[in-house]
C-alpha cells in the first residue's frame, strides 16, 4: 500500500500531468498548423483572388493564436515548476501569502492568492 501523499506532492504531480498535457496540445496545434501551411504551398492558392483563400487565412491566424496561448501556458506550468524547485511555489508573487490549495488545485500555474487576484482583476 503506497503511503498517502501530501498536498505539495499532489500539486506536483497536477504541474507535471499538466506540463505533458499542454506540451501535447501545443505539438497537436502545431502540427496542424503546419499541415495547413504545406496544403495551401502545394495547392499554389492565393489568399486574396481564391474564394477558399479567406478560409484558409482565417484558419491559420485561428490556429496561430491558440498556438500562441499553448506557448503561454506552457511557459506558466514551467515557471510554476521552477518555483516547486526553489522553494517559492505557492506564495503569492504580490502580497507573500500563501496561495491555497484549492486554488492551486484549480490553476496550479496560479502566481497571485484569490484576493490579491480579485484586486487586480479590479482595476
Amino acid at each position: 500500500m503506497a503511503a498517502p501523499s501530501s498536498p505539495e506532492q499532489e500539486l506536483a504531480a497536477q504541474l507535471i500531468a499538466s506540463r505533458q498535457a499542454a506540451a501535447r496540445r501545443l505539438a497537436g496545434l502545431e502540427r496542424e498548423f503546419n499541415g495547413i501551411v504545406e496544403a495551401a504551398g502545394q495547392a499554389g492558392t492565393d489568399d486574396e483572388h481564391d474564394p477558399e483563400g479567406a478560409t484558409s487565412a482565417f484558419e491559420r491566424q485561428h490556429l496561430a493564436a491558440l498556438i500562441s496561448q499553448a506557448r503561454m501556458h506552457l511557459d506558466a506550468i514551467e515557471a510554476a515548476l521552477g518555483r516547486l524547485e526553489a522553494g517559492s511555489y505557492g506564495r503569492c508573487q504580490r502580497c507573500g501569502q500563501p496561495i491555497s490549495v484549492e486554488r492551486l488545485g484549480a490553476r496550479p500555474a496560479a502566481v497571485t492568492c484569490i484576493t490579491c487576484a480579485r484586486l487586480d482583476r479590479s482595476r
